[in-house]
């Protein structure tokens, strides 16, 4: 698996200009001056960053440059050719800038308030009725060769003053070797963008990615900067935060007039912003170049500066006759900022290292801190007010059949310059690696195996059913698997079969499936099995699977039910951000357990329900994308929401009892590019009818009914109550409500590093008809339950520790009854 990882790092995402220079602006006192105007002869400008530092490019010769800052006098440098950094100070000038404003308040809050009181008149998006345009796009994860000092250090070992080894450390040269001929990774695209009804579609026409044949489609979807400028929430690297330039931002932003500057012909305040919170990490830091004329944003840099030195810029082209400006070209970049732990972005396909091993040591600079991802747009071809209409509007992005497939001809019409020297190698250096090491497949391989499964020729072993371990089964031990792409594309098998050494019993299950639409990822399925599951648990059947090398919370379940069913299902995307199942179903049960379900005086031991299931899972804010393989959720967002309705069929396949059950369940997380993640679940069920208890809810209790808190200690769940005892409270309704919040991980020494999690859980319910199950003896939650604890997870080596407490009306009277301590263990795949 490291060695995957170290592949997927290698092959990860700005033409580089014939003539560059870098310097810093300072003011008389020596302080920065954030966002100065850096301008060449021929209009090429560039401005400072928040550290005052600034890089100057250009594919002419540059002979001098002017810096100038509001407040400031301007200063023309000249340049020397073998001087490439320069350090510029500013004096402050007596005169100000003409006061044309409301006296006595913030010139710049009056600028910014006619920006967003004239928004809907600016924005592309709310004038014009609909508008298309072409884009090209090029990615790379590259490095400036001159930053790196290169050097070979090396070191011996004597025994009498003969030398014994050498151990030489050419990392730092090996890598400036490699990233003065080439790329570390590079991708381009050519998209088409249609706008109407409020909806905006990216068609994909072309994508090419070095070192692959098969696009990797996670990259083309990955969203790393806002296409408008004007949505209330801006998003930077798939963070939102509030806009300068929203309604209610004047209660977060700071702002301040820079300067005046032309931009295309036409004259611009310069607006710098900062959010007012003292985290850097809290909100936007940038500048804003607002029309002097109809105050509309003419260009755009925003930027976060955190754990990653985030930037992106938006640049417009003024259109006379819709009097609009409209998006031209877009830049957006990454480089490491100052952090503690490793970062990884792009599901670890650029990794920036930690600035230090220990408290007491610095580590020594790696090549992660000279590389960069840098992704460029400019946009043609655009066509305002049209009424061509859009193909599936629902459809955040559509990838064309033949994308991938694109020959020379086609790049070198949509480029906007032809590929450098460097760029050309890059695809040349990777496509050939790539078939050497069978990168491609070694990325399939990864992937099956993060969901789960090995793949050996046409079949996909599943990891799951190899080996676990219950209370009712002992050692379940197994095998299973479904057929992939080499067997068929159209057609699948799957099953399983596993014994349980407790149990003495065999299960096995047998399906298969075949896809009747394509685009919709639609299949027709059938299935017949013979196993046990837990009591009174519920399943959603729209619910991915989550691969666990174990799965700790049934190992001290004892109470199953034996099943024989029959199934036919048909699942489908074909509802727009959603994925459905509607599911017709015959099952046998036989309670494994002291049960008895009372119907009108007839006791059961066994019964046959018949059922029709349809299970929905919604995603309204998410992003769908269309590829050649199918329909995929691309941009996952929260909240989501999946609800499923079960209709019990009288007289039916003889079944017994009449019932209805309907259960949903909504999930919102957020995570934070400092390692900091809040989740929140709400869940409830509602059953009508006669259901007996194995069909029933037991709101995922997770202890054990032992005498001490030792003998009490067991696996922590995801979701689970971990002061509920096993078979305690039954209901035929509840609400479950549960939130978490991460902390970032806190560093104690080299290998100790947890992550503080604080939980919170609690639920209701009720029992309806509790005089129709004999056997058990158990409570119901009218009172309401409730646990808070505190998780320890992943302090050495993907082992934690938890602490949870039972308080509220369900309280035990022992107080050492009501604490539960829990091993958790995540593993970490490195990716």
């Amino acid at each position: 698996m490291k060695l995957f990882c170290l592949f997927t790092l290698f092959f990860t995402l700005t033409l580089q200009a014939q003539f560059q220079i870098n310097g810093i602006v300072n003011d008389p006192k020596n302080k920065p001056l954030p966002f100065a105007t850096i301008t060449t002869l021929d209009n090429n400008n560039t401005i400072t960053d928040v550290d005052g530092k600034f890089t100057l490019s250009s594919t002419v010769k540059i002979n001098s440059f002017t810096v100038s800052y509001i407040g400031y006098q301007t200063k023309n440098i000249s340049v020397s050719d073998n001087k490439k950094f320069y350090s510029v100070s500013l004096k402050q000038r007596t005169d100000n800038l003409k006061e044309v404003f409301i006296l006595n308040e913030n010139p710049a809050l009056a600028i910014i308030r006619k920006v967003i009181s004239n928004k809907n008149n600016n924005n592309p998006q709310k004038k014009l009725s609909s508008f298309e345009y072409k884009t090209y796009n090029k990615l790379i994860v590259s490095a400036n060769p001159d930053s790196i000092q290169g050097r070979i250090d090396s070191s011996a070992s004597y025994k009498d003053l003969k030398k014994r080894r050498i151990n030489v450390d050419s990392s730092d040269y090996k890598f400036k070797e490699i990233i003065s001929k080439q790329h570390l990774f590079q991708t381009e695209k050519v998209s088409q963008y249609q706008f109407g009804n409020n909806k905006l579609k990216e068609t994909i026409l072309g994508t090419k990615i070095a070192g692959f044949k098969q696009p990797i489609y996670e990259i083309i979807a990955f969203n790393l900067q806002s296409i408008s400028v004007y949505d209330s929430k801006y998003e930077l690297f798939e963070t939102k935060y509030n806009n300068p330039v929203s309604n209610d931002a004047l209660k977060d932003y700071n702002y301040k007039v820079l300067d005046t500057v032309p931009i295309k012909g036409r004259n611009t305040f310069m607006i710098y912003f900062k959010n007012k919170k003292k985290r850097k990490s809290s909100g936007l830091e940038g500048v804003l170049y607002i029309d002097q004329e109809n105050y509309a944003i003419a260009k755009a840099v925003m930027r976060i500066k955190g754990v990653l030195d985030i930037s992106g810029i938006h640049e417009f082209d003024y259109v006379p006759e819709e009097k609009i400006w409209f998006p031209g070209n877009t830049a957006f970049k990454i480089v490491k900022g100052k952090n503690e732990d490793d970062v990884k972005i792009l599901g670890g396909t650029i990794q920036f290292d930690g600035d230090s091993e220990d408290a007491f040591t610095s580590r020594k600079k790696s090549a992660s801190d000279f590389t960069f991802l840098l992704s460029e747009s400019n946009n043609f071809d655009i066509h305002y007010n049209t009424a061509t209409p859009i193909k599936d509007p629902s459809l955040y992005i559509e990838i064309k059949d033949d994308a991938s497939k694109k020959t020379d001809t086609f790049w070198n019409k949509y480029r906007k310059d032809s590929l450098d020297f460097k760029s050309q190698k890059t695809y040349l250096l990777l496509d050939s690696i790539s078939v050497k090491k069978r990168i491609e497949s070694r990325l399939r391989f990864g992937r099956k195996v993060i969901n789960g499964y090995i793949p050996l020729g046409p079949i996909d072993f599943d990891l799951k059913k190899l080996i676990s371990y219950n209370n009712y089964e002992g050692f379940r031990v197994g095998l299973g698997g479904i057929t992939n792409d080499a067997f068929s594309r159209n057609f699948r098998i799957e099953g399983y079969s596993a014994y349980g050494t407790k149990d003495g019993n065999f299960k096995y299950s047998l399906g298969s499936g075949v896809q009747i639409g394509k685009t919709t990822n639609t299949w027709l399925n059938a299935s017949y099995a013979e196993d046990v599951r837990e009591i009174a648990s519920t399943f959603f059947a729209v619910d991915k699977r989550i691969f666990k090398i174990y799965d700790p919370r049934p190992i001290n379940i004892s109470t199953f039910y034996k099943y024989i069913s029959w199934k036919a299902n048909i699942q489908s995307k074909i509802i727009p951000k959603t994925e459905g199942i509607f599911e017709l179903s015959r099952t046998y049960v036989e309670p494994k357990f002291d049960y008895l379900f009372n119907l009108n005086g007839k006791m059961y031991s066994s019964y046959i329900m018949t059922t029709a299931m349809v299970s929905l899972v919604w995603a309204p804010f998410s992003g769908f994308m269309q590829t050649p393989t199918g329909r995929n959720e691309s941009d996952k967002r929260f909240p989501r929401f999946t609800f499923q309705y079960t209709q019990s069929l009288s007289n039916v396949l003889e079944n017994d009892f009449s019932f209805a059950k309907i259960d949903f369940k909504t999930e919102y997380e957020k995570k934070y590019l400092d390692g900091q993640k809040t989740s929140i679940r709400l869940q409830g069920g509602y059953s009508i009818g006669d259901v007996p208890l194995t069909h029933l809810y037991n709101t995922m209790p997770n202890n054990l009914n032992k005498e001490t808190i030792i003998q009490r200690i067991t696996f922590s769940g995801r979701n689970s109550f971990e002061t509920m005892f096993f078979n305690e409270f039954f209901s035929s309704e509840y609400l479950f409500f549960q939130v978490k919040h991460g902390f970032k991980r806190v560093k104690i020494l080299k290998k100790v590093r947890p992550s503080l999690v604080l939980v919170t859980r609690m639920a209701w319910g009720n029992l309806e008809h509790p005089e129709q199950h004999v056997g058990l003896v158990y409570k119901t939650l009218n009172k309401g339950f409730f646990e808070s604890g505190i998780e320890l997870n992943k302090i050495y080596k993907g082992i934690g520790l938890g602490g949870f407490y039972r308080y509220g009306p369900n309280q035990l009277s022992r107080f050492e009854d009501n604490i539960a301590v829990k091993i958790s263990y995540v593993l970490d795949l490195g990716l």
